[in-house]
């Protein structure tokens, strides 16, 4: 049996050459900045790879705070905290056009009763014709 659920979850493995040391820096009021530093399998700076810089921050909705992440072009720290506004705004506004796009989508979504479209112009009433189906909508 291919379809049993322990089958089709691959067991979660970390790649001893891809880990990083982590630092969180915040003002308490914006976000954070997520400071990731390369390091070896042996925890030892690993110089070959760069420091990556990861913004964080939440947007209030009507359902609650909406976490938004993005990541920093920087080569320090204070640089990283320079352009986190201008970079927390254009992350914010993308999310907002990424979301409106969800939403019409899903607005301009087709509904098909269950069933299908089957019988469609085949004939009237018991005749073949009409729309199967137990009149349920099912949303895709």
């Amino acid at each position: 049996m291919a379809n049993r659920p322990e089958e089709r979850l691959a067991e979660p493995k970390m790649d001893p050459a891809a880990l990083y040391l982590e630092e969180v820096f915040t003002d308490r009021r914006v976000g954070t900045i997520r400071r990731l530093t390369p390091v070896t399998g042996q925890g030892a700076p690993d110089t070959t790879r760069t420091i990556s810089y990861i913004g964080e921050t939440q947007v209030m909705t009507s359902v609650g705070a909406l976490p938004i992440t993005f990541e920093i072009e920087a080569k320090s720290l204070a640089e990283a905290a320079t352009k986190f506004g201008p970079e927390a705004k254009d992350a914010i506004e993308r999310t907002v056009r990424d979301l409106q796009e969800m939403r019409r989508q899903a607005a301009s979504s087709i509904v098909v009763p269950q069933g299908g479209m089957g019988g469609l112009g085949g004939g009237m009433g018991g005749l073949g014709g009409g729309m199967p189906g137990g009149g349920k909508i099912q949303m895709p």
